[in-house]
């Protein structure tokens, strides 16, 4: 590790948090890791993705195609679902504190809530209708979800309380989104190889300039503060220091330039996973000694687009194409 880096991360470390990237139920440090993969099919395997943790431990889950939200309980093991309104067709996900499920409604231009314990959905119409909201965090009182709208090159706040919408004009296709230990917003502007970064205090957008051809898509907050982004153009990962806004590391992927780098998440330990998409595989990173260890997924096909780690420290996917919920521990 460079002096640059030891800089940032001791200038950080005062503010970490659990890991994870504002998903609603933080990320915890697994007690050890065996790399044991187990899958489960999802009833309705029409483009099912975005897993998310409530605070009971059990595993939401996207259901874009066939217009559901699904929820798996890993002690029984068995699978519930949920019909959304015609045309939601949900992209994002993910479970506030309170047990509440929030959604992208991609299809209609609306943002979802769903409560499992009535069956209630109530829509929040976005004020751009035709902008595809795209992927969503939550701020940690729960107050705020943020979510960027891709087509509609915006970033969108929602106040959970009353469901009053705001957005904010940007531009490049905004994808994945994190949230900095300031409350900045960061999102992948994967169409014009740029990070964005919104202030909510003053409203002010600014920018971080990245490689041509490096099609940012994920991002994901560490414990120590930095930010972890996939670069899919490249097939690298990079961690930034939001206070500096730059790039203090760059960690080429097991594949190769045409691995298509995806999904990536932390845990509490600061141990980050990635996904390259046309792999049937999940990368671990342990940033101290930047070793790498490659968990080879049981089924073919997989196509992961998002992976979340739990409470426990264990990791969740979505096989998108394969129609498999994932754990790895």
């Amino acid at each position: 590790m460079n002096t640059l880096l030891i800089l940032i991360l001791t200038l950080i470390s005062p503010l970490a948090l659990a890991g994870g990237s504002n998903y609603g139920t933080p990320a915890g440090t697994p007690v050890s890791f065996s790399g044991q993969v187990s899958e489960w099919s999802v009833p309705t395997p029409a483009f099912a993705r975005d897993p998310a943790v409530a605070p009971d431990g059990s595993i939401f889950i996207a259901v874009m195609a066939g217009n559901k939200v699904a929820r798996f309980d890993p002690a029984s093991q068995t699978f519930k679902e949920w019909d959304l309104p015609p045309k939601h067709h949900p992209h994002g996900l993910l479970v506030d504190r309170k047990g509440i499920v929030w959604t992208t409604g991609n299809g209609n231009g609306t943002i979802g809530r769903l409560d499992p314990a009535t069956g209630t959905v109530r829509e929040f119409p976005t004020p751009t209708r035709d902008g595809g909201p795209h992927t969503l965090v939550i701020s940690d009182d729960g107050s705020t979800l943020w979510f960027t709208l891709q087509s509609g090159n915006r970033i969108g706040q929602l106040d959970t309380a009353s469901g009053k919408i705001t957005e904010t004009l940007t531009a490049g296709g905004p994808y994945g989104l994190t949230l900095d230990r300031q409350g900045r917003v960061w999102f992948c502007r994967m169409g014009d190889d740029r990070l964005g970064i919104l202030d909510p205090a003053t409203g002010k957008l600014a920018e971080l300039v990245l490689p041509a051809g490096s099609r940012p898509r994920r991002m994901a907050t560490a414990p120590d503060g930095s930010l972890w982004v996939t670069l899919y153009g490249h097939n690298t990962l990079v961690q930034v220091d939001p206070a500096a806004r730059r790039v203090v590391r760059e960690v080429a992927l097991p594949t190769g330039p045409e691995g298509g780098a995806y999904a990536v998440t932390v845990d509490g330990a600061g141990i980050v996973w990635v996904n390259e998409i046309r792999s049937d595989s999940v990368v671990r990173l342990d940033p101290r000694s930047n070793a790498l260890r490659v968990v080879k997924l049981p089924t073919p096909g997989a196509g992961i687009r998002k992976m979340i780690v739990d409470a426990r420290g264990q990791l969740w996917y979505m096989g998108s194409h394969n129609g498999r919920l994932g754990r790895v521990r």
